[in-house]
């Protein structure tokens, strides 16, 4: 499944439905993330329309960006760059060196998304969040193409949950948004934030994407894929031998005397 070029996701945040868009799910970011004093915050995919706001309280922000994808400079050009082109599965840090995941247009395109998980959960701190934003699967967005969630795979509240769990993560919020029609209408984008405020009111079941808070679990397995991989190195200390048959002389077998 291929990726989305960094060169369309640029010029989609900068059309008046991007920045509508950006301006509804950075409120929605920012209400789970409050407070991010002296936190390293990493934006995995395409997250740095949602990155800046913490770069003034954050001790660090950085941006990596899948190899297929492709990467541009940030924040402004002029300023140190703090994005990386990285393989997705084999993120180029310590394990628990991050206090804080950003996931955004990665999980829904990625050939592997539990191994990307199981990949955030090794660089995250123990109790460190991850937040992901996931195009829904009953959303109006999931099949605007010219949009960046209208690629890829979009999923519902249960398979998101399950895919979680299975990567040791525990859910611990969920809310839903862009309740407003994927078009680049005038009149459309001007009453984003209406229709944004009506759909929640209303708890209408179309919004366009997942906005979901997960905490890193300690206590549990080993995720399934690094099991795997740990049982292929083990081997039993006690095996038990075959017992040999005792020898019988031949001429008792037949019945002969010395």
């Amino acid at each position: 499944m291929s990726l989305i070029d960094v060169v369309d996701l640029r010029n989609f945040y900068s059309s008046p439905l991007g920045v509508a868009a950006s301006r509804i799910l950075n409120e929605r970011v920012r209400a789970r993330w409050n407070t991010v004093v002296g936190a390293t915050i990493v934006g995995l995919g395409y997250a740095v329309p949602y990155l800046s706001q913490f770069r003034t309280d954050a001790m660090r922000t950085l941006a990596f960006m899948p190899a297929e994808q492709g990467v541009m400079h940030w924040p402004v050009p002029g300023e140190p760059n703090s994005t990386a082109l990285v393989e997705d599965e084999a993120l180029p840090l310590p394990s628990s060196s991050v206090d804080r995941v950003l996931l955004v247009h990665m999980l829904e395109i990625a050939r592997y998304p539990g191994n990307i998980l199981n990949e955030v959960w090794r660089v995250l701190d123990s109790g460190g969040r991850l937040l992901m934003i996931v195009p829904s699967r009953r959303g109006f967005w999931s099949g605007a193409e010219w949009t960046p969630f209208g690629h890829g795979r979009p999923y519902s509240k249960t398979q998101l949950t399950d895919l979680l769990r299975e990567a040791m993560f525990t859910p611990i919020d969920w809310a839903e948004a862009l309740y407003m029609m994927p078009s680049n209408r005038t009149t459309l984008v001007r009453s984003a934030m209406m229709f944004e405020r009506l759909g929640r009111m209303v708890a209408s079941p179309f919004a366009g994407v997942h906005v979901v808070e997960a905490t890193k679990q300690v206590y549990s397995a080993i995720p399934a894929r690094r099991a795997s991989k740990l049982a292929a190195q083990l081997k039993p200390i006690l095996v038990p031998a075959p017992v040999a048959e005792p020898r019988r002389d031949w001429r008792s077998a037949l019945g002969q005397n010395e």
